[in-house]
């Protein structure tokens, strides 16, 4: 069985395929820049590593061109590693907002297809962009059943005196405002990765999982489900991230529109683009950030402490919310390599169960699991690289199987 998965932005495609026998990756790559003057593809045969990476630049208007060229890396001679598109046996898509409409795993029909559209009001920079691969995909791939998987689909399961806001009912009703939280994907892969590591049925774990990226977020999961999550109508609120301001007291915004006269539009590119580590530092890489404290930049510090200040927080509000924790698990790019953001967010949480072994920590992730608490901390501190490819892969072949 071949499973190729497509993660579909408004401007770029990151695609796998997969051989769920073993779920090795046959191939990967990515196409950039799509809409732009000059766009940029990169793919790689991964079946066989002798054959050359193939880094080319052309136009690419659109993301029929961008998947169509996929297609045919895929199928090339010299690149691919199928003799015909009938191999592929699904094709799995990330698809960033599933509203309440879906909360697992959906093998797209028109129906589906409507349903993702009218949710691109919730999530307008993603939801056109992935409903366009799907279309793509079911062109190039006809007889391969598409399956969607929904990153908000995970946080479904939280109780509504978690995911509703203290706002006027009709908005909850009618406009269906409330928490739905993102990184689903990430959350649920790397909280089964952490069950099946401390030999424990995911149905009797509770467990913190920190996704930390240029976007960030983390989740209380108790009994494998999501009870609380730091993201919410929007990726905007929770944890400060890259370019995001995370949570803010939302009086802010009347007084940048009555006294400083900014537009919603102005705002809304603030939150999103403007602020975070980098409006704070003038940087959004941790790796810059924590290059500059090194030369005792104190705006780098000071962005720094507010950014573990606030997973800290986190971390004390969800321990509250479970009541016990098996593992809190860090995770994506600054979760899996900055060993000092691991450090700063778990100082001083011994009382909570939380002990950092600061060797076992700076050595970092060694292997899919790693374990960087004391013998004596209560609960355990994991590093676990998450594979949100392998997950939607894992996904899209449990739903063509039933």
């Amino acid at each position: 069985m071949k499973i190729l998965v497509i993660n579909a932005g408004s401007s770029s495609i990151k695609y796998q395929l997969f051989n769920m026998v073993d779920q090795s990756v046959l191939a990967a790559g990515l196409v950039e820049r799509i809409g732009e003057e000059i766009g940029r593809i990169k793919h790689n045969n991964l079946l066989n590593p002798a054959v050359p990476a193939v880094n080319r630049e052309m136009s690419i208007p659109d993301h029929q061109t961008g998947l169509s060229q996929v297609a045919q890396l895929l199928l090339d001679a010299e690149t691919g590693v199928i003799a015909s598109p009938d191999e592929i046996t699904a094709v799995g898509h990330r698809v960033v907002h599933g509203g309440e409409k879906f909360s697992a795993p959906t093998v797209v029909h028109e129906e589906v297809l409507t349903v993702i559209d009218t949710l691109s009001s919730l999530a307008p920079l993603h939801n056109p962009a992935n409903l366009s691969g799907i279309r793509v995909a079911m062109t190039l791939f006809p007889r391969a059943p598409q399956v969607a998987i929904f990153d908000t689909a995970f946080h479904q399961t939280m109780p509504a005196y978690a995911y509703r806001y203290a706002l006027p009912n009709d908005l909850y009703e009618r406009n269906h405002v409330r928490v739905y939280g993102f990184h689903g994907t990430s959350h649920m892969y790397v909280s089964k990765v952490a069950a099946e590591y401390l030999g424990k049925h995911l149905e009797e774990t509770n467990l913190i999982t920190a996704h930390l990226g240029n976007g960030a977020s983390m989740t209380a999961i108790s009994g494998g489900k999501s009870v609380d999550t730091s993201m919410g109508f929007s990726p905007l609120p929770g944890l400060i991230m890259g370019t995001r301001s995370g949570d803010l007291d939302p009086a802010i915004i009347f007084h940048l529109a009555n006294d400083q006269g900014m537009t919603i539009a102005e705002m809304d590119k603030m939150l999103n683009k403007k602020s975070g580590l980098l409006g704070i530092s003038g940087d959004n890489d941790l790796r810059d950030i924590e290059r500059r404290m090194g030369e005792g930049d104190s705006t780098a510090q000071l962005a720094f402490d507010m950014y573990t200040y606030r997973i800290k927080k986190y971390i004390g509000m969800y321990t509250a919310v479970l009541g016990w924790v098996d593992a809190l698990v860090f995770t994506a790019g600054v979760g899996e390599n900055s060993a000092l953001v691991r450090q700063q967010a778990c100082a001083r949480l011994e009382n909570l169960g939380y002990t950092l072994d600061l060797a076992k920590n700076i050595k970092g992730k060694q292997g899919k699991v790693t374990e960087i608490q004391t013998t004596d901390s209560t609960a355990k501190i994991l590093i676990i690289p998450t594979n949100e490819e392998l997950e939607i892969a894992l996904q899209t072949e449990a739903v063509i199987q039933k």
